[in-house]
């Protein structure tokens, strides 16, 4: 370490009152994020660092953090020469202030010239302030900022977290920074397992932390915490004859809600297994955070883990417990299986006329016409037969009224098309409810049927124009609508499923559906479309690895439809690779400049008598011949052969640059010079603007 002092790990936890776990996770990662930007700010230097969290407790382990920061060599700045000395070079008080305020004499500081005149200065050196000074401002300002979903009061006073706070542990090696965070004074204590321990523990040294805790029934190490229920769900769910279901999300969550991991199996009556198997699944994942578990043929047991929060001496009567909390949630769910049954889809129709969409754009009825209007229209473009999905849209949200939907709301579309296929609709029509949502979230299956792809795209076009009519498109981190979500939703759905589709003619029906109109109009359908295409760059920069000056060369073309944009995108992609393109992008761009600076006029044909140069009719000549190949090209989408072709004339646009002077003085043949690059470079641009790419 320099001269910041000797480095020892710093700690800091919080405890609290039992954490959101859905959010835990990512509160602990900010935590030891914005520590860290901390601790940065404040040129403390340090090692790693590693973030903890468990029900009640936020943490972070710096490692080797110096004690101080280290000194800084920066240069102060005096006063002008022009007032440090008068007419006879003596100084003047300014001047002897200044040098006394450094420590030197007048003739010791240096001077420093900049634009605005030259000054006095002297290089000084900062001692560097200590840690134990700035960790309680660095922890607090990195607590304020965590992304708490809701924070609260408590007790008597003002301060405000995401949970009360009953302690707050804070070491510089063995040492206590005295802070009080909260209106907590920190200390060394901590406390482990709610009911497995008792009383507060007391940490020596950072160090000493996870170990202190493991003895004290808690796993602090929120991945490892994770790792062990993995493991143990997939050890109980083998000994039930199967593995677990369980995404992501569920495992987080049930690492937040534990300490002390503890994986248990447990049974319900076969009978419920009648139950559609999302329906289950939801019953005990949702509500109970259980693991149902899929035999080797990938049907539902009828068995589940549970992960309790502690090691019981009886572990029989936990599981009689939780066998005993699963049998009534399962009920229920029967129960509106056979009740929602007794009603037909279709009939359900006329209660979607009581219940509003959104404020401004009409009641779910009327949402429900609308996505059929444009389901429809998409229909017709990919030469589908228009009636299913039509019906299909007009039935997609039916299943909101049911008593399913309504305690699992997770489950509409899918109980849609459980409910259509007992009302006997066609399977187009069932199949296209049950798939009206995907992708839900970032890698979820696509539709996979054609008409379900037309209705999905349908009614998340229809939602974009909806919330975008009532100018609540999304800014910042803010997209309440989950708008990203569904525009990402259609780039995939009309990429990866080859749909060919003009994508502006669509937002302008979809927009004209609206009940909100507007007088710019257009404008609003090019922000939708814009919108649309940076999530379709997302896609491709952020997801697919493509440099992003590719994605930028089609962009400006605004393709209609999104997979030509797709096809030009490969073949931009594919050009880059070929010899010629780093010679005809930087030509390209000279081109631009050279048009650009002449006005970017519109320019007629080349008048081919004016002609001077060998290499402008030679160029000339290559031009014409490869319009005529590429026309035929261009009609069919080949943009990738296209670009292959226009490689050829590399040598001959090479040539005209090295022999032929462009801006000439004569007019005539300066305008039609500026024609014949016009007409290359308008080549180029059927495809893509290759000036934007930097190759080399």
């Amino acid at each position: 370490m320099t001269d910041a002092g000797k480095a020892v790990d710093f700690l800091v936890e919080i405890g609290t009152e039992e954490l959101p776990p859905k959010a835990l996770r990512e509160l602990m990662v900010a935590f030891g994020r914005n520590v860290e930007d901390g601790l940065a700010r404040q040129r403390l230097q340090h090692g790693g660092i590693e973030p903890f969290a468990s029900p009640r407790r936020l943490a972070v382990l710096v490692y080797a953090l110096a004690n101080s920061q280290p000194e800084r060599d920066f240069e102060q700045k005096g006063p002008p020469v022009s007032v440090a000395f008068d007419g006879n070079g003596a100084p003047t008080p300014a001047a002897l202030a200044f040098a006394k305020k450094c420590g030197v004499a007048v003739e010791a500081l240096g001077r420093t010239r900049t634009s605005k005149g030259e000054w006095l200065s002297c290089r000084v050196k900062e001692a560097g302030q200590s840690a134990a000074e700035l960790l309680p401002g660095i922890c607090e300002e990195a607590l304020q900022e965590l992304p708490v979903p809701r924070r609260m009061r408590w007790g008597n006073s003002d301060y405000e977290f995401v949970r009360p706070v009953h302690w707050v542990l804070m070491l510089h090696g063995p040492n206590v920074i005295d802070a009080r965070l909260f209106g907590v004074a920190a200390g060394r204590l901590t406390r482990g397992h709610r009911f497995l321990s008792r009383g507060e523990l007391e940490v020596a040294e950072p160090g000493d932390y996870q170990r202190v805790l493991e003895q004290a029934f808690v796993v602090a190490d929120f991945g490892a915490r994770r790792q062990r229920i993995e493991r143990a769900v997939r050890e109980a769910a083998a000994d039930s004859g199967g593995v677990a279901v369980g995404d992501d999300g569920l495992y987080d969550e049930v690492t937040a809600l534990t300490e002390w991991p503890v994986a248990l199996s447990g049974r319900f009556n076969e009978a419920f297994l009648e139950l559609p198997p999302e329906v289950i699944v939801a019953t005990l994942t949702g509500h109970q955070r259980y693991f149902p578990i899929r035999n080797k043929d990938g049907q539902l047991v009828s068995a589940f883990v549970m992960v309790a929060n502690l090691e019981s001496r009886q572990p029989e009567k936990v599981r009689d417990g939780n066998e005993r909390v699963v049998k009534p949630r399962l009920a229920d769910a029967a129960f509106f299986w056979d009740q929602d049954r007794k009603t037909s889809l279709e009939s359900r129709c006329d209660g979607l006329g009581d219940i509003v969409y959104q404020k401004g754009l009409g009641s779910l009825a009327e949402k429900s016409d609308r996505v059929a209007k444009l389901a429809a229209a998409i229909a017709e473009e990919l030469r589908l037969d228009a009636s299913p999905v039509q019906r299909a849209a007009l039935l997609a949200k039916c299943d909101l009224l049911t008593g399913m939907v309504g305690e699992f709301p997770e489950l509409q579309g899918i109980m849609g098309r459980y409910y259509a296929v007992d009302s006997a609709e066609p399977a187009a029509v069932a199949d296209a409810i049950g798939e009206q949502y995907l992708p839900r979230f970032a890698g979820d299956s696509l539709p996979a049927t054609p008409t379900g792809q037309a209705l999905a795209v349908a009614d998340k076009l229809d939602t974009l124009a909806g919330v975008f009519s009532l100018g609540k498109k999304p800014s910042g981190n803010r997209d309440p609508f989950g708008l990203r979500r569904m525009a990402l939703g259609i780039v995939r759905i009309v990429v990866e499923k080859k749909l060919e589709l003009d994508l502006v003619a669509l937002i302008e029906v979809a927009s004209r559906l609206q009940p909100a109109q507007a007088a710019d109009a257009s404008e609003r359908n090019s922000e939708i479309y814009d919108f649309l295409i940076e999530r379709m760059r997302a896609y491709y920069v952020d997801q697919k690895g493509l440099a992003p000056e590719i994605f930028e060369a089609v962009r400006v073309r605004r393709p209609a439809s999104l997979l030509d944009f797709d096809r030009r995108v490969a073949a931009v992609a594919a050009f880059v690779e070929v010899d010629a393109a780093e010679s005809l992008a930087a030509s390209n761009k000279r081109i631009a400049n050279i048009l650009r600076q002449a006005g970017d006029a519109t320019y007629g044909a080349v008048d081919a008598s004016l002609l001077e140069d060998e290499a402008e009719t030679a160029l000339f000549e290559a031009i014409g011949s490869a319009k005529a190949s590429v026309g035929p090209m261009l009609e069919s989408g080949a943009y990738e052969a296209v670009l292959t072709r226009l490689a050829s004339l590399r040598q001959p646009v090479d040539d005209f640059f090295d022999h032929v002077m462009v801006m000439t003085d004569d007019e005539a043949l300066r305008q039609n010079r500026l024609a014949l690059l016009a007409g290359l470079r308008g080549l180029f641009l059927d495809i893509a603007d290759i000036s934007r790419l930097s190759i080399g």
